[in-house]
């Protein structure tokens, strides 16, 4: 009890503190020193993918340097107009392909998903990460001021929470609040929801009070690990 305590006590702290730091600059590693975190459309145009970000006119051709499969993905996932949103960090070098200004050297594939709003999405840069799953459904938000659990048939519970790194790009987010004892374990393992088809870079697992449900999740604008 004291151990759960303290840590809710430490999280409770933790938008005070570094609340402002998060909502400023993404947390970003020193491997990914060049390379850009950056959302937009991508579109296929002569055999290749183009990458043009939010409220831009510049275009990129992307060149999966990072092996993430995005040409396959984005076949299998492009509507009839064949326009997709996609979450990317790679690094950006000059490229004399026509119709387009540059090239994008892709090393991470955040997200990938069929949306004409993405863009547009306010709550997206102070985001830490966005867990969702179905069966019944659930969706967890988490930020530098808690974590906000909506599940179908269930009111809407937020509360803060405590981050536990496990190795190996493995962590899980941990609360004892309200009455509610609420667990997610995410592993950095590729992830296709199983009712949108959208590609996310992380899997996820919930547990409220012990039941189990699995999901998809991604990091938010907040962080870029």
């Amino acid at each position: 009890m004291m151990r759960a305590a303290r840590s809710l006590l430490f999280v409770a702290l933790l938008p005070l503190f570094a609340g402002c730091q998060l909502l400023d600059a993404p947390r970003q590693s020193a491997s990914h020193a060049g390379q850009t975190r950056m959302q937009g459309e991508l579109t296929a145009a002569d055999g290749k993918l183009v990458f043009q970000p939010c409220q831009e006119q510049r275009r990129y051709i992307v060149n999966d340097s990072g092996g993430t499969s995005v040409l396959q993905q984005a076949a299998s996932l492009a509507n009839d107009q064949g326009k997709l949103f996609a979450d990317v960090r790679g690094r950006i070098v000059s490229s004399a392909a026509a119709g387009a200004d540059s090239q994008l050297d892709l090393e991470q594939l955040y997200r990938l998903e069929r949306s004409g709003n993405a863009c547009d999405d306010v709550n997206f840069r102070p985001l830490v990460l966005r867990a969702s799953g179905h069966g019944p459904d659930w969706s967890l938000n988490a930020s530098g001021k808690g974590m906000v659990l909506e599940r179908e048939g269930q009111p809407t519970l937020a509360v803060p929470y405590l981050e536990e790194q496990l190795g190996d790009g493995r962590f899980n987010l941990s609360t004892e609040a309200n009455g509610q004892k609420v667990e997610l374990w995410v592993a950095p393992q590729r992830c296709v929801d199983s009712v949108t088809g959208s590609v996310q870079h992380m899997s996820a697992e919930i547990r409220v009070n012990g039941q189990i449900q699995r999901g998809c999740a991604y990091f938010g604008g907040a962080r870029n690990d």
